[in-house]
């Protein structure tokens, strides 16, 4: 188990330190931050001056390092469009992401799954024939298109959901929530259904085809055969095993839903780190497309690793696997 772990953290290391790799190079090869931060119309001698005071007179591999030691404290300099500790802008706007892609992530589960098992189990019926088409839908539909059919039923038209902003939020420390008041609730409704279309349907249509797999193994007509009943067959054993495939994707696709929660952010104007990125893109910010890259990057290593480790503890055949070596 140990080594398994070691393993897991030195592949995580060279991860992050090739995106690290990558962030640094937006600053050496897209704009450059001493003409941005001086302006056109500076002098040789102050931009000479600049380029000292941050390092950039220095070479390629000294700049690398002294990177990699202030990205892993957390530090990205300066924004170069608010002019504001990239750091402070992140933390100011992940809680929002966080949360966004936390409540679509339940969404998700808590509908997704139960209606990938009665698509399994209800074959031919006219409600799992409505589930699969609704599937189908959500995973062609694009995202953008998605949020602004719902802004114009439900905003525009109905009038019952707020159509863009965050809404009342409450300071817990630095963590800013709008999960503790009504607004807050009220203004999450459209983006993180938005947000969570696609997800549910990928869920849907992966547990109807674990649960179909899983419904002609031996071990279940051997139950069958013993006499359990249908619910003790389909909820006590082959539920469990559908699931475990499900661990893998939940975990990624919570990753993916922080990651890309950038068109939805953009839509709602939902202010997070997908709607910073985006004007960071705009205005070549490189520092905070730097801070995004690497935290994405992070999110993705941390949640792979403990996919991992659930996988480890869950199947003892990974541990006798290793145990034979």
């Amino acid at each position: 188990m140990f080594a398994f772990i070691l393993r897991r953290l030195a592949q995580a290391l060279v991860v992050m330190v090739s995106v690290a790799f990558i962030a640094f190079l937006l600053f050496q090869y897209v704009g450059d931050p001493v003409v941005f931060l001086l302006g056109q119309d500076a002098s040789p001698e102050q931009i000479r001056a600049l380029r000292a005071d941050l390092g950039l007179d220095q070479p390629f591999i000294v700049q690398f390092w002294h990177f990699l030691l202030n990205a892993a404290q957390g530090e990205f300099g300066l924004s170069l469009r608010q002019a504001a500790k990239v750091s402070t802008l992140i933390a100011e706007r992940f809680p929002a992401t966080f949360e966004l892609a936390i409540v679509a992530a339940v969404l998700a589960l808590v509908l997704g799954i139960p209606m990938g098992v009665y698509a399994a189990l209800r074959r031919g019926t006219f409600l799992s024939q409505v589930f699969m088409t609704i599937s189908l839908l959500g995973v062609s539909l694009p995202t953008f298109l998605i949020g602004i059919m719902l802004i114009l039923l439900f905003a525009v038209t109905l009038g019952w959901f707020p159509s863009f902003g965050r809404g009342e939020t409450v300071k817990l420390g630095w963590w800013s929530t709008g999960l503790l008041t009504a607004k807050g609730w009220h203004h999450i409704v459209l983006p993180a259904v938005t947000l969570a279309v696609f997800q549910l349907t990928l869920i849907m249509r992966l547990v109807r085809a674990e649960m179909l797999e899983v419904l002609r193994a031996d071990y279940i007509k051997f139950a069958r055969a013993r006499g359990l009943s249908d619910r003790a067959i389909h909820f006590g054993h082959a539920l469990k095993n559908t699931l475990v495939p499900v661990l893998t994707i939940t975990g990624l696709q919570l990753g993916g839903l922080i990651a890309f929660a950038i068109i939805t952010e953009t839509v709602f104007q939902w202010p997070g780190m997908g709607l910073l990125f985006i004007q960071a893109v705009t205005f070549a910010d490189i520092p905070v497309m730097a801070a995004y890259l690497c935290l994405i990057a992070l999110i993705f290593v941390v949640i792979n690793l403990i996919v991992d480790l659930l996988y480890f503890a869950v199947d003892p055949r990974l541990r006798i696997g290793r145990d034979g070596h």
